[in-house]
């Protein structure tokens, strides 16, 4: 197997069919194997039943019912150590950024890379359709944090669209522990502190409506694990010292 895919899928009934018939598409058209793993967080919608329908036409797919709610990061985390491939992508189910951005990410982790993921900020990037503004400044602000403190050097921790080799996947979410939005800069800094080689690539990008991120809610989470991942990770040198 050349590339596992793993979609984490929360209550996505409405835009998952449109999501798996692109991704059919696209990585069907190309001339390596390929198998996506739709990882369903506790959905209480027809998420499940639309994706194991697809599924049931085409084994290169599977569905993973994950219960009950456990997060993002959680199901994330099942997926990837799930996955079967050289390569291991995950991206967001509302396809943000477009699958053809794959081919961006893969040549780094060819050159010998461990990690490539897509970053919003770089020059060359291009968001086609922006965020509403308090919402990105937002997201700068925090990742401004998140270079300070966790992962300096790094600019977007949050893009869900990043690439592993299966030696860097199995050995970073297997040490994961987050379920909820901050794993992304987790798996960074377990990356960071393990000497896998992270590349950042500019890519295309397009905001969705229906992001399942509540400001208020979930950023406040996000700023307390920020300073608890650094104490483990300071753990974790020490422990490999």
């Amino acid at each position: 197997m050349f590339l596992s895919v793993v979609i984490p899928a929360y209550n996505e009934e409405d835009r998952l069919p449109r999501t798996l018939a692109r991704l059919q598409e696209y990585y069907g058209a190309q001339s390596y194997t390929f198998e996506v793993i739709v990882m369903s967080d506790g959905s209480k919608d027809r998420t499940v039943a639309l994706a194991q329908a697809f599924a049931a036409n085409d084994s290169r797919f599977r569905v993973v019912d994950s219960q009950p709610n456990r997060g993002k990061g959680y199901v994330v985390r099942t997926g990837m150590l799930q996955a079967r491939g050289q390569y291991v992508l995950f991206c967001d189910a509302d396809l943000a950024t477009p699958q053809e951005e794959t081919e961006k990410l893969l040549p780094k982790l060819e050159a010998g890379f461990d990690v490539a993921i897509g970053s919003r900020p770089l020059r060359d990037s291009n968001l086609e359709v922006r965020q509403p503004f308090y919402r990105e400044a937002l997201g700068r602000m925090a990742n401004k944090l998140i270079q300070i403190v966790a992962v300096p050097g790094i600019r977007d921790t949050q893009c869900g669209f990043k690439m592993f080799n299966a030696k860097s996947n199995a050995d970073i979410f297997s040490r994961s522990k987050l379920d909820g939005f901050s794993f992304d800069f987790e798996a960074l800094m377990i990356a960071r502190d393990l000497g896998y080689q992270v590349a950042e690539v500019p890519i295309r990008w397009m905001n969705q409506e229906g992001s399942k991120v509540n400001i208020w809610r979930d950023y406040p989470r996000v700023f307390r694990d920020l300073f608890k991942l650094r104490l483990m990770g300071k753990a974790r040198r020490l422990a490999k010292n």
